[in-house]
């Protein structure tokens, strides 16, 4: 029973660990809002969120020609 308890527990961690590092696609960005995207990347930095927001819509319009 113990056995199964950690196994589960190992699973659920690769688990969480996977869905964490992927990473959305430019597009799916853009349509949940460089804006969001960019205050939650850099809450308090303003400047940051600029140049942050700037380089996801350049990414977007890049991605989009291809």
């Amino acid at each position: 029973m113990l056995k199964k308890v950690f196994l589960a527990a190992a699973a659920a961690i690769i688990l969480a660990g996977a869905t964490v590092t992927m990473a959305p696609a430019p597009a799916q960005a853009f349509k949940s809002g460089c804006h969001k995207a960019a205050k939650a990347q850099y809450p308090h930095d303003r400047k940051a969120r600029k140049a942050y927001k700037k380089a996801c819509k350049a990414n977007f319009k890049a991605s989009k020609k291809k």
